[in-house]
């Protein structure tokens, strides 16, 4: 089963990192944010990926030529140009990089990805969320709900802290300092049999998204895990934080 990472736009919302980088560019622990979502993915036994680049899409390219040597250290004999990778315990990955344009909607990137995929089922993720979710579980549930679709349901934190008042005196009974919402947001990982490929068109992803759900197609795993993205500069840190003390999203140091 193949992978789709769909990288986005230039992320205005980042701009200290994005002006420069596209998104999933960006590093968390010295290395890109997409690496630790191919990371996860390899964990559970899906190494082979279609990244829909857009913006800057020629540095995912070079970094993707180079990531071996800029991920690991090695030995370098200049007169027969053989490069030696000294960590054995490097990843390999199956990657198809298209160039799918500036302009293009998630829709229409999924659509150029398509000519690649092979077999029956596929998994499309963001390119800038990472999460300590069991993706062999959410595709066993997708087998088990039996539609073409499944998205990941995850609870988002608030960016602002919430008043709660007692209506009738409109008094202030409690501050809640930027909590997780009961409300469920897509957080990625979504599987799709190949027949999703025809509710999608040169639009939106959300839009394709719609059309599954008035057809009863596309069902929700919802998941209380840990899970984050890096929308602002102000995630990236905490994502950076996070991963120096338990960086719960890196299973594959784990023993699962």
């Amino acid at each position: 089963m193949q992978t789709i990472i769909l990288c986005g736009g230039t992320g205005t919302r980042m701009k200290e990192e994005t002006e420069f980088r596209p998104k999933p560019m960006v590093e968390v622990g010295g290395a890109p944010l997409l690496w630790h979502i191919m990371r996860i993915y390899m964990h559970y036994g899906y190494n082979d990926f279609i990244i829909a680049a857009g913006y800057k899409a020629e540095m995912i390219k070079e970094f993707f030529h180079n990531w071996r040597a800029l991920l690991h250290d090695f030995s370098l004999d200049t007169s027969k140009g053989e490069v030696n990778i000294l960590d054995k315990n490097h990843v390999n990955f199956k990657i198809v990089i298209l160039d799918t344009g500036l302009e293009t909607l998630t829709g229409g990137r999924i659509l150029k990805c398509a000519p690649y995929l092979e077999g029956d089922e596929f998994m499309i993720t963001y390119g800038d969320g990472v999460s300590d979710i069991n993706l062999k579980k959410l595709v066993d549930f997708h087998h088990k709900q039996g539609t073409i679709g499944t998205i990941t349901g995850v609870h988002p934190q608030s960016k602002y802290g919430l008043v709660e008042i007692f209506s009738k005196t409109s008094l202030i009974t409690r501050f809640r300092e930027k909590p997780v919402l009961h409300e469920y947001i897509s957080g990625g990982f979504m599987v799709f049999k190949r027949k999703a490929l025809e509710f999608f068109d040169e639009g939106r992803m959300e839009d394709g998204l719609g059309r599954l759900v008035k057809s009863r197609q596309l069902s929700l795993f919802p998941y209380d895990g840990f899970w984050k993205a890096a929308d602002t500069y102000n995630e990236l840190e905490q994502l950076n934080q996070i991963w120096k003390k338990d960086r719960p999203w890196a299973v594959w140091e784990k023993n699962e």
